[in-house]
């Protein structure tokens, strides 16, 4: 039996919210009951984009989360909803059923991922469906992945190894979105943003002159890494751990290295590192 979900690549993903728009396109007015009931036009939002801001002034970077339902294995609503109000799928969609949901409203309060959301006039919980209702008419792909424009967006079958959720799972670094919610979701991640830790190289001697093809190392937290300092004199490394101690070093034919440590309870921008010449 297929397994259907959604990878998401947040380094693809532009903030346009065109996977946003699609979905209210397809669910705002529509009834699709036994799926969905029409979804209201305000205070819903079944395709969440997060926006995550990094860094301060000179080296911000603002990243973009697209968050729907995680269509969860050990799905919290589940264990919450009476009657079999929601129930997963053997294809592994997660439904909540607009008709034997009414007023169970603490459906809503057991997602803790915030992805379910309360109507007010029809007393439901309503959530991303995954187009289940396209899906079973013989459609490929939910209307978020459709509408993306950047791929940030792959829909697919877990459990075909020929497919291009399954290929991209095994090659890339899969992440789960709040492993410590430890509910399993099938809908993963790729390029969460973490912390980065940037600076820029100068030469004492050389005024002016930006310092290209500097090394500069990076040790702790189990990972060593290297890059060279781009025209600019810029370095950066990302994907780091939340509260780790790394050493930078920085190394240029012809002057004194440095060593600098460096803790991640933030992003981390080292500023001009100025290199002295050897005497």
């Amino acid at each position: 039996m297929a397994r259907l979900s959604l990878l998401i690549d947040v380094t693809k993903c532009s903030g346009c919210h065109n996977c946003f728009l699609a979905c209210r396109d397809e669910f705002y007015g529509n009834d699709y009951t036994p799926y969905s009931a029409p979804q209201p036009l305000e205070g819903q939002f079944w395709m969440q984009i997060k926006e995550v801001e990094r860094g301060t002034y000179p080296k911000p970077k603002l990243d973009y989360i697209p968050l729907p339902c995680l269509h969860c294995e050990e799905a919290p609503c589940v264990a919450a909803a009476a009657d079999g109000a929601v129930y997963r799928r053997a294809d592994g969609i997660v439904i909540i059923d607009p008709e034997k949901a009414k007023g169970q409203k603490d459906i809503v309060n057991s997602c803790p991922y915030r992805v379910i959301f309360w109507n007010k006039e029809l007393e439901i919980p309503q959530k991303c469906t995954l187009c289940a209702h396209r899906l079973d008419e013989g459609e490929k792909q939910p209307r978020c992945v459709e509408a993306c424009p950047t791929g940030a967006l792959v829909f697919g079958d877990l459990d075909d190894p020929e497919s291009e959720i399954a290929k991209l799972s095994a090659s890339l670094d899969v992440e789960v979105y709040h492993p410590e919610y430890a509910s399993l979701p099938t809908v993963k991640y790729v390029g969460i943003p973490k912390r980065f830790i940037a600076g820029e190289v100068v030469r004492r001697d050389v005024p002016g002159e930006c310092a290209e093809g500097v090394k500069v190392t990076l040790e702790g937290g189990g990972v060593s890494l290297e890059t060279l300092s781009d025209s600019y004199g810029d370095f950066e490394f990302d994907g780091l751990e939340k509260n780790t101690d790394y050493r930078v070093g920085v190394e240029c034919d012809g002057y004194a290295p440095m060593i600098i440590e460096v803790s991640t309870q933030t992003d981390v921008d080292l500023g001009e590192i100025v290199l002295e010449p050897f005497d």
